[in-house]
């Protein structure tokens, strides 16, 4: 089953631009491979490169591990990282946050991006 992709307004304003600054035709290809990744989410569980955090009725909120397109790294060693929501009902999965563990900067990085989504989302507040 193919979802919905949408990647966020905040995502976009904020860690997107630095990796399309940083990386540039690398980051357009990588985009395009996360949007076609997304739109499979459930190969991704299969393969074990997304980890469900959250899990209720309709919603869950897992993490992505990606690489960068051209890169030698590997997906887990790169340290870039997605947050997305599947909504299940809806047959769509929305990115929350695209960024590299050191954009976070120091202290526990899923309590750093968890307050972040606190902050930005508050649809997804109480589930965290």
């Amino acid at each position: 089953m193919a979802y919905k992709v949408v990647f966020e307004d905040f995502t976009k304003r904020h860690f997107i631009k630095n990796f399309a600054k940083k990386y540039k035709n690398a980051w357009d290809f990588t985009f395009a491979l996360l949007q076609k990744e997304f739109e499979q989410i459930d190969l991704l569980f299969v393969k074990s490169v997304a980890e469900i955090i959250v899990d209720t009725e309709g919603i869950q909120i897992c993490k992505t591990e990606f690489k960068i397109a051209g890169t030698d790294e590997s997906r887990h060693g790169s340290g870039n990282r997605c947050i997305v929501a599947i909504h299940k009902d809806a047959n769509s999965v929305n990115v929350l946050l695209v960024y590299h563990k050191n954009h976070l900067g120091d202290g526990n990085e899923t309590t750093k991006w968890k307050q972040i989504i606190k902050n930005n989302y508050p649809d997804y507040c109480e589930l965290l």
